[in-house]
């Protein structure tokens, strides 16, 4: 049997989101039902590593979409110095605790759903491995369907549950009122066309990888710069660039880029930054241009159509802003597993031994 690769869990992704929107009532169906009264007040998203970085886009989701008061925590940070309700106006089964771990072995996950059935909170887990350990510590468990990665990092897995996430919302939205039937179905529309050409942002962001290389891999640092719903995007691409391409990385926000680090600029150092449809749009162009008077390493990932060149990357395939997540974070998953397959780093060898992350399967 073929060993498996993470450039292979890459190249599965378009057929791992159409899947998932083929049987998306498996996942949406129990989430809806779980908010279908409207109890629920509050939303706290749960993980570690890659699914922290789906937990920020969620958290956006539901605030911007839904109006309800959503945030992403880091699990042990919760547990040791935070509270689900400082105003102590909710009751504890008004707060869901959802944790998000592809694995379900994730230990510092599984330990503060733990902490949230003690407590008497509601509880969902979101995770590819029904029998994992994370399961026997929430109400509720819905299946990711994004199938098992046996490599270390985690791509095909990031992508899917970014889609999942989505769905979620969009059908929540649906049953509360908040879409009609005509928005509903733009909603399904739109995220069925980005499914059905995401071969083309593969494709895309893979020729755009090959163009730009060799200044990659002969780069002192690399920043990625964002911002509003595209933050977690920032930090999944600083995490798979470090775990494989293994150079230094960095991720900021768009405006405090401008606090300070802007200082440590070197023309050896590469920007990527991510060209969101939010607010800042226009600022980040501003940005762009003045960075480029430090380094002409300036890579600009974006949907949007605006003046570029082939450091750039402006996909050809159009989505709306909640959508644009999945496909911005294709090119770091190139950056990192074509770049380091290119210096001669086996991406499916986790070189650090010590089991402090995960529990043993």
């Amino acid at each position: 049997m073929k060993q498996p690769t993470v450039l292979g869990y890459m190249a599965d992704q378009p057929r791992a989101l159409q899947e998932a929107l083929k049987n998306h009532e498996v996942y949406t169906k129990p989430f809806v039902e779980k908010l279908h009264d409207k109890k629920i007040k509050k939303i706290i998203f749960f993980g570690s590593g890659t699914s922290y970085n789906a937990a920020i886009v969620a958290a956006y989701y539901f605030k911007q979409i839904l109006n309800i008061d959503a945030i992403a925590q880091y699990p042990t940070v919760f547990e040791k110095y935070e509270k689900a309700d400082w105003t102590n106006t909710l009751k504890d089964d008004e707060i869901l605790f959802v944790g998000i771990s592809q694995s379900g072995t994730s230990i510092s996950t599984v330990d503060v759903m733990k902490y949230a059935k003690a407590k008497g909170y509601q509880s969902v887990a979101l995770t590819e491995a029904l029998d994992s350990e994370i399961t026997k510590h929430v109400d509720s468990v819905i299946h990711l369907l994004c199938g098992k990665e046996e490599t270390p990092p985690e791509t095909r897995g990031y992508t899917v549950t970014l889609f999942t996430l989505y769905m979620w919302v969009i059908t929540t939205a649906y049953d509360w009122g908040v879409y009609d039937e005509v928005r509903y179905q733009e909603a399904l529309q739109e995220v069925k066309a980005l499914c059905d050409n995401f071969d083309i942002v593969m494709k895309e962001s893979e020729a755009w990888y090959d163009r730009n290389k060799v200044t990659m891999a002969n780069s002192d640092r690399i920043y990625i710069i964002g911002y509003g719903v595209d933050y977690g995007t920032v930090l999944e691409g600083m995490l798979k660039i470090g775990e494989m391409f293994r150079l230094p990385s960095i991720g900021y926000e768009l405006e405090e880029f401008s606090h300070g680090p802007t200082m440590a600029l070197t023309p050896r150092q590469t920007l990527f930054m991510i060209g969101s449809e939010d607010a800042e749009w226009d600022r980040m162009l501003t940005f762009r241009t003045a960075f480029k008077k430090y380094t002409d390493r300036v890579h600009l990932v974006t949907c949007k159509d605006t003046e570029h060149d082939d450091r750039d990357l402006v996909f050809s395939v159009k989505t709306n802003k909640y959508l644009a997540p999945l496909m911005y974070t294709v090119p770091f998953q190139f950056v990192a597993a074509k770049g380091a397959k290119d210096i001669g780093i086996d991406t499916g060898v986790n070189p650090f031994k010590e089991p402090l992350a995960h529990l043993e399967e």
